[in-house]
C-alpha cells in the first residue's frame, strides 16, 4: 500500500513538472508571437485582415475546446493508458462536481490544455520566423497567436463560468458573451449532457448542434471502424 501511494505521489508530482514547464513555454511563445504581431502593425501590416484572421483564430480555439470536450465526455474511460488519468478523468469527475473546478489552482486549471498544445505549437513556431509582413505569413501568425491563446486559456474561463464571484472584468466579457457566459455553460450541465461542448465562448454551440456535428461524427465512427462511445 505504502509503495503504491509512493508510485502515486511520483507520478502527481511529475505530472504537475510537465503541467508547470507547458504553461511557461506556451506563455513564451504567446509572448513572442504577440511582439512579433505587434511589431509587424506598427510597419504598416494589413489591420483589418490580422483582426479577420484572430477572429477566425479565436472561433477555431471554441471548436477545439468542444470536441476535446466532446471525445473526453464521450470516449475512453478513466483508465485508459496516459490520457485516461490526466485528461478524461477532469472531464467525467466535472460532470459529478461542477463546482469544483472553481477551486482549482492556476497551473491546475490551465496545464492539461498547454500540454495538449505543445505539438500544435511546433508547427507554429516557424511563423515566427517568415518573412514579410503582409499576406500569408502575418494572418497565419494572427490566426494562430489567437488561437493558442484562445486555447490556453479555454479552461480559466470554463472555471469563471463556475465561479459565483468571478472578477469585474470577467463578468463584463461574459455579459457581452466574448467569453462563455455560466447561463450559457448550464446547458451543457443538463440532463443529458449531450449538447453545448464549446467552453471558450460557446458562439459555436448553436451551429453545431443545429447541424448535428457531434451526432455524425459518432455515427461515422460506430459504423465505419466500429468505434462506440464510452469505449
Amino acid at each position: 500500500m505504502a509503495e503504491q501511494k509512493a508510485k502515486s505521489y511520483l507520478s502527481i508530482s511529475a505530472h504537475r513538472v510537465l503541467e508547470i514547464s507547458a504553461i511557461v513555454i506556451v506563455l513564451t511563445v504567446l509572448a513572442c508571437s504577440g511582439w512579433r504581431l505587434g511589431r509587424a502593425l506598427l510597419d504598416g501590416g494589413p489591420i483589418l485582415l490580422v483582426l479577420a484572421a484572430m477572429l477566425l483564430g479565436y472561433m477555431m480555439a471554441d471548436f477545439a475546446s468542444g470536441a476535446v470536450h466532446w471525445l473526453a465526455d464521450r470516449y475512453g474511460t478513466p483508465e485508459t493508458p496516459v490520457l485516461g488519468p490526466n485528461f478524461i478523468r477532469p472531464f467525467r469527475d466535472h460532470h459529478v462536481y461542477p463546482d469544483a473546478l472553481a477551486g482549482h489552482s492556476f497551473i491546475e486549471t490551465n496545464g492539461n490544455n498547454s500540454i495538449a498544445s505543445l505539438p500544435f505549437m511546433a508547427l507554429f513556431w516557424p511563423l515566427l520566423h517568415a518573412e514579410g509582413d503582409d499576406g500569408w505569413p502575418i494572418m497565419g501568425l494572427a490566426m494562430g497567436f489567437a488561437f493558442f491563446s484562445g486555447m490556453f486559456i479555454t479552461n480559466q474561463i470554463h472555471k469563471w463560468a463556475h465561479m459565483k464571484t468571478p472578477p469585474i472584468f470577467v463578468r463584463w466579457l461574459q455579459r457581452f458573451r466574448l467569453i462563455l457566459s455560466p447561463d450559457h455553460h448550464r446547458k451543457h450541465h443538463t440532463p443529458p449532457f449531450n449538447s453545448h461542448y464549446t467552453i471558450t465562448t460557446g458562439w459555436l454551440n448553436a451551429p453545431l448542434k443545429t447541424l448535428r456535428i457531434f451526432e455524425i461524427v459518432e455515427w461515422l465512427l460506430r459504423h465505419v471502424i466500429g468505434l462506440k462511445a464510452g469505449e
